[in-house]
């Protein structure tokens, strides 16, 4: 993902669409009397897709005060997409291409294409929904009891073309944890989805039945909460939190109700009255975390949303993430490198690699068959890929694994498998059953809760996990010889 670039002058750069006629410039919102006016908010989250550089764009100025129609908040700079800072949310009515009616009573954020929302802003949250059908991507999945269109689920239809090329399918209500090798182009998909950057574009993207690929990214109904938060760096906590209810068309007392109670959820809600700055690095990503869900939106991105907070913090913002998207009607995509997210948040897990899709499953079919060694050993497992052979595995780093189960085609590429828990080490050369022994040296001990995992450095390379009782009975210790045993059957070989 690119860095944030510097905030920019207030003052609404000009237009400048390379195949079309841009939409003029729209009014930013009056100033607040409580904040300091003229300051602006970071230009890297409004960047359009088909632009090679950031969007200058001046930020909300107010999140308290009704936004006139059409207000954006940002630049159009040739796309006609334009996103809410950090969010990705809608701020009003208007098709991208002109200026919109400031009628009243026209405060949705959707157009007549697009599928009925619930206009219900006096709602603390998302109400729980239970799906009648996993969905098929096509429509929305509607709680049981609601009418049409009062609160439906919004299922996930997309496809992206170019530096990512992914094709999705996820029905309305699940999660799909996004993993990957650094570089993989996790956060590329995302932006991709946003309509914010030229490097990848969604040709195909339904939410429930509205199709927004062409929608200006400020419209499509997307909260996205990026690593860095961006946060709108003149607005308090709890207007930043509102500004995704007031530019949907909330009253201001309605917004701020519901701000400060997703505060409150989220273990922020006395640092309410407090700016940006005033924030530690893992209460701004909790505020970011709090306006993106307090937007309501069809479609939820989270580019590693707990990665700043500290162990205990992130297990209760885990599960205080978790309960809200037990009842979440659209579908959310979390980019994590962290297993015990993925495991726990998760419905289903999507390995990605040099932007491609390498495997999509539920997480314990990732889990028992991983079909890429990042992935394996994210998950704690060793995993050595190599070419199918009589009985086993000839790796590719040299060396073979012997295999209960062998593949059924001699020649395919294929991954051997092995859990840390079923690697025994000896001092000298074991004798009796197990078929898989080689020597090593061991290169790294480390705790992991009540055990210990041994680094050994070898023809492979392996793990194994021992308790503290038997490293001090072999007497291991960085540099220390030693002796890798693995029964054959311990070993999982999976065709790539």
């Amino acid at each position: 993902m690119t860095s944030p670039t510097a905030p920019t002058s207030p003052t609404a750069p000009t237009d400048a669409g390379p195949t079309h006629a841009a939409p003029p410039r729209i009014p930013a919102a009056p100033a607040d009397t409580d904040q300091p006016a003229g300051t602006t908010q970071p230009a890297d989250t409004v960047q359009p897709a088909g632009t090679a550089g950031s969007a200058d764009a001046t930020g909300p100025a107010d999140a308290d005060t009704p936004p006139p129609g059409g207000t954006t908040g940002t630049a159009d700079t040739g796309t006609g997409a334009s996103a809410r800072p950090g969010t990705g949310t809608p701020a009003a009515t208007g098709d991208g291409t002109g200026p919109a009616s400031p009628t009243p009573t026209d405060t949705s954020p959707h157009t007549a294409s697009d599928a009925p929302t619930s206009t219900d802003t006096t709602e603390p949250g998302p109400a729980p929904r239970t799906p009648t059908a996993p969905g098929d991507g096509t429509g929305p999945v509607a709680r049981p009891g609601t009418a049409p269109g009062a609160d439906t689920g919004w299922a996930l239809a997309a496809g992206v073309g170019g530096a990512s090329r992914v094709d999705l399918d996820v029905p309305a209500g699940h999660t799909v944890a996004v993993v990957g090798p650094n570089g993989a182009g996790k956060t590329t998909l995302l932006r991709a989805l946003l309509g914010l950057t030229p490097r990848a574009r969604a040709h195909r993207l339904l939410l429930g039945t509205a199709e927004v690929s062409g929608v200006p990214a400020h419209r499509r109904r997307i909260a996205w909460v990026p690593q860095d938060g961006a946060l709108f760096p003149h607005l308090t906590a709890l207007a930043n939190t509102a500004y995704g209810a007031r530019a949907q068309g909330a009253g201001k007392s309605d917004a701020r109700r519901l701000a400060q109670e997703w505060l409150d959820r989220l273990g922020v809600g006395e640092l309410a009255q407090r700016r940006p700055a005033q924030l530690s690095g893992g209460q701004a990503q909790r505020v970011a975390l709090a306006r993106a869900l307090a937007a309501r939106p069809r479609l939820l991105l989270l580019d590693e949303p707990l990665a700043a907070l500290d162990q205990t913090t992130r297990a209760q913002v885990r599960h205080t993430l978790r309960t809200h998207l037990a009842g979440f009607p659209g579908v959310c995509l979390v980019v994590t490198h962290d297993p015990v997210e993925a495991v726990s948040l998760a419905d289903r897990v999507l390995v990605l690699e040099e932007g491609r899709t390498v495997q999509y499953a539920g997480p314990v079919e990732v889990a028992r068959h991983p079909r890429s060694p990042w992935v394996a050993r994210m998950l704690g497992r060793n995993a050595w890929p190599g070419t199918a052979a009589d009985g086993g595995l000839v790796l590719d780093g040299g060396g073979s694994v012997a295999a209960a189960e062998p593949l059924p085609v001699p020649g395919a590429a294929g991954l051997a498998v092995v859990g840390p828990e079923a690697v025994s080490l000896h001092n000298a050369r074991p004798s009796g059953s197990p078929r898989n022994v080689w020597p090593g040296t061991v290169r790294e001990i480390t705790a992991q809760g009540g055990r210990l995992r041994v680094l050994v450095a070898a023809e492979p390379d392996v793990v194994a996990e021992v308790t503290p009782h038997a490293v001090a009975e072999l007497g291991l210790a960085e540099g220390s010889p030693v002796w890798v045993s693995v029964k054959a059957t311990e070993v999982t070989l999976v065709a790539l």
